[in-house]
């Protein structure tokens, strides 16, 4: 090991710094994350928006079951394959096929051309394979295989969890060597991270602990509220037994963010719609 080589002068940093732009999602998360600039018209600082989440993170999407984190995933790999770019997306819970299945009818519900997709997009199938989720060189073997046959740019991974299953005491381990490896390919990237039953909805906790949002660039978090109660139905202004779905930005360390909780709706043709923060929607609705 030599020391000198982990050393640098700030400015030796400069020409290897990456360039904060967004990379789009497809979603109004686009509009979530922002830099500011100064603007010489105005005389002051100004936020920009981003325009995605930022170039080069590797970026975690945590919740519990049913709360979209799939599909986010997955609208994210095909905005970004049917803009020209090219996709890695990997999946470790669903087999392949039905995965070709959903990206093909979510297309369609995009506007996208289904035969582009098809070229800027490779498919690694770690679901039925044990090898591949239980050898990590194996795995990121496989990666650096697929990355460097189609160029890709991007990534998504879901879900990083099935990494670990029965040996969560690995996870910081595994998520390490996983980001490193991102980080090394210079690959935007989403994974998704699932949640145990016992974790708070609202939080960035995740199975493993919170080993995932510690290590990956930040955290979304999904959630669905269960209208039970009259208190519910006073606060939000929902009937009983409908469902509140909330989305938030749980910190992240390479682009400022907006903080506060949005309300979404999954579209029948399972998209991610981002309607409002959680605060107008419950002024919209009369609730308390």
């Amino acid at each position: 090991m030599k020391y000198e080589d982990y050393v640098y002068e700030l400015d030796e940093l400069k020409d290897k710094a990456p360039k904060l732009f967004g990379v789009a999602t497809g979603t109004k998360l686009d509009e979530m994350f922002f830099k500011v600039e100064y603007d010489p018209n105005q005389d002051r600082y100004v936020k920009k928006p981003l325009g995605g989440i930022p170039y080069l993170s590797v970026m975690n999407v945590t919740g519990v079951p049913d709360t979209g984190k799939s599909l986010l995933a997955e609208q994210f790999a095909l905005t970004q394959a049917g803009l020209g770019y090219k996709v890695l997306f990997v999946t470790v819970e669903s087999p392949a096929e039905f995965l070709y299945t959903a990206l093909k009818e979510r297309s369609k519900a995009l506007g996208l051309d289904f035969n582009q997709i098809e070229e800027n997009m490779i498919v690694i199938d770690a679901s039925q394979e044990t090898e591949l989720r239980e050898n990590m060189k194996a795995f990121l073997d496989t990666m650096a295989y697929a990355i460097k046959k189609k160029n890709t740019t991007i990534v998504t991974i879901d879900s990083i969890t099935g990494l670990y299953e029965h040996k969560e005491v690995m996870a910081r381990q595994i998520v390490r060597r996983v980001f490193n490896f991102l980080k090394k390919w210079k690959q935007t990237a989403l994974l998704v991270s699932q949640k145990r039953s016992s974790q708070g909805m609202e939080t960035a906790e995740a199975a493993g602990g919170l080993a995932v949002a510690h290590i990956l660039d930040g955290t979304i978090v999904l959630e669905k509220k269960l209208i039970t109660t009259r208190f519910d139905v006073s606060t939000y202004g929902l009937p009983l037994g409908s469902v509140l779905r909330l989305l938030r930005i749980d910190g992240c360390r390479l682009a400022p963010h907006k903080s506060e909780t949005f309300v979404f709706e999954i579209t029948d043709t399972g998209l991610i719609d981002i309607k409002m923060p959680l605060s107008e929607f419950i002024k919209r609705r009369g609730g308390v």
